[in-house]
């Protein structure tokens, strides 16, 4: 190999991630939408082929399309191992990985059967679409939220300690009045299971009290049910208010002359004492 012909291919290579892996020229961008343009299309084929009708009318159609999407994604994870200077990285970093099975069932389903439907799993490069678009905001308050939950994370527990408990109770309590005339309710797992799904206002039907003792204790679980859902919401909202004023006071601005905190970010002139900011 000639050294002109190793400079050309270290300049290939060099393009070629700029376009993959970034989005900050015009080549990287359309490169970027088009890769989504084809996930979404390839999950919308396994979901259209999942319906039997649709299946059968196009079931031709569907392979054609199913090996077509396999073969670019093939093409563009190879791309991104020859082009990238940490191949070993990129291979075992989260993306690297969810690439890598996003064509692997094609081909499993192809010697052995069975694994086609994990194909959906491509939906999750749609993460590309935060660096795409360079949603750093929403980043940032992604990262706010997560810290919120961590630090929440022990009163949260306690929490969901205290409504396994208020469920045990209520489920044991709606098997005594429930048991001897509602076949539903035959034993106090299953109680309990009603009592996880009535709490949580998700009210599926399949059980249900008929006598109105029953009902009435129902009737008090799903009002209850309202109330606390909104107690892991207060905890998290009250750690995110606490952050953001620490944040505030941690930002503020000191005024020369009396050398108070101005939490006003546009202010030109403090407002306890009128010095120019």
């Amino acid at each position: 190999m000639t050294n002109e012909t190793h400079k050309h291919r270290s300049a290939l290579r060099k393009q070629l991630y700029r376009t993959i892996f970034l989005s900050d020229t015009p080549a990287g961008k359309i490169f970027d939408i088009c890769l989504l343009i084809l996930i979404l299309a390839s999950v919308a084929v396994v979901m259209m082929e999942s319906v039997q009708p649709i299946q059968v009318a196009y079931s031709s159609l569907f392979n054609c399309l199913e090996w077509l999407f396999t073969i670019l994604f093939t093409v563009e994870y190879l791309l991104r191992v020859w082009c990238t200077p940490k191949p070993k990285r990129y291979i075992t970093s989260f993306y690297g990985i969810i690439d890598l099975l996003c064509v692997i069932p094609s081909y499993v389903e192809f010697l052995l059967g069975g694994g086609h439907f994990l194909i959906t799993i491509r939906i999750l490069r749609l993460l590309r679409i935060f660096r795409i678009f360079k949603l750093v905001p929403f980043l940032h308050e992604g990262r706010q939220l997560m810290l919120a939950l961590q630090r929440s994370r022990r009163k949260i527990a306690v929490f969901f300690f205290f409504i396994m408990l208020l469920t045990v109770v209520l489920g044991s309590i709606m098997y005594v009045i429930e048991s001897s005339h509602n076949s539903g309710f035959t034993s106090i797992p299953v109680s309990i299971y009603w009592a996880v799904v009535t709490l949580t206002t998700v009210g599926y039907g399949d059980i249900a009290p008929i006598t109105p003792v029953g009902q009435a204790f129902s009737a008090v679980i799903m009002i209850m049910g309202y109330a606390i859902i909104a107690v892991p919401t207060g905890i998290v909202t009250a750690e995110m208010t606490r952050m953001r004023r620490a944040a505030d006071d941690l930002n503020a601005r000191e005024c020369p002359g009396c050398h108070m905190k101005i939490d006003d970010e546009d202010a030109l002139f403090c407002k306890y004492c009128g010095t120019h900011l």
